[in-house]
C-alpha cells in the first residue's frame, strides 16, 4: 500500500492516521518512542504491509512489472492501487477526495514537530506538489514514479509501468478492488482489536 491507501485504512483516529502515514519512517523498536495511538498506526502500517505483500492477487500483479522491476514490482503495484482508490475514491469513503487531502495536509503540518526527520523532509513537497490528489491521473503517476527513481532505489522504467497500466487497466481495476475488500476487512479487525 501507498501514501493514500494507508492514510484511507486507518479509520477516524487522526493519531492513528499519523503514525500508520509515518510507518516506513519508523524502524525497529523506535515506535515505542512514540504517543500510544501513533504506536498503533505504525504497528497498522506494518500489518497492513505484510497482509498486502503476502497476498494471492499482490503476486499476481507483481508479475505484469517483474520484467522490468524485478524485486521492485510490489513498490510499483502499491502505487498502481493508489492509482485505483483515487479513481474510485467515492466508493470507500462520503468525503470527497479533494477535501479528505486537505484534511490530511491540515493534520500532518498541524504535527510536523513531532514527525520523523524523513517524513519532515518529503512533506513539505508532497503538499506543494498535491502528491496524494495527483494519484488519480496517469500523469501524476508518471511523475511519482519518476520522481522515486531519482531519489529511491526504484529502477527508471516509468514507460514501461505506464504502458502497463494502460493496457491492463480493467484487469488491474478489478483485481484491486476485490483486494481492497478484503484489505479493509482485514485493516478494520486490527484497528478493533487494537481498542480492546
Amino acid at each position: 500500500m501507498n501514501f493514500l491507501a494507508h492514510l484511507h485504512l486507518s479509520g477516524n483516529n487522526n493519531n492513528i492516521k499519523i503514525g500508520n502515514f509515518i510507518g516506513d519512517a519508523v524502524k525497529g523498536k523506535s515506535y515505542e518512542n512514540y504517543a500510544p495511538d501513533i504506536q498503533k498506526g505504525i504497528l497498522l502500517h506494518r500489518k497492513i504491509d505484510y497482509f498486502t505483500d503476502k497476498h494471492e492477487i499482490t503476486k499476481d500483479l507483481c508479475k505484469l512489472f517483474a520484467e522490468k522491476y524485478r524485486k521492485y514490482s510490489g513498490i510499483v503495484v502499491d502505487i498502481m492501487y493508489d492509482y485505483f482508490l483515487a479513481n474510485d475514491w467515492e466508493k470507500y469513503s462520503n468525503q470527497q477526495l479533494e477535501h479528505y487531502i486537505l484534511d490530511t495536509h491540515r493534520l500532518l503540518m498541524g504535527n510536523f514537530g513531532m514527525l520523523p526527520f524523513k517524513v519532515k523532509k518529503f512533506l513539505p513537497f508532497l503538499i506543494s506538489r498535491n502528491r496524494l490528489l495527483s494519484y488519480r491521473s496517469i500523469e501524476g503517476i508518471e511523475s511519482v514514479l519518476n520522481a522515486m527513481a531519482r531519489y529511491t532505489s526504484l529502477p527508471q522504467h516509468t514507460n514501461f509501468a505506464i504502458d502497463i497500466l494502460q493496457s491492463k487497466n480493467q484487469f488491474l481495476k478489478e483485481n484491486f478492488h476485490v483486494f481492497y475488500a478484503e484489505i479493509i476487512g482485514f485493516a478494520e479487525n486490527e484497528l478493533e482489536s487494537s481498542q480492546a
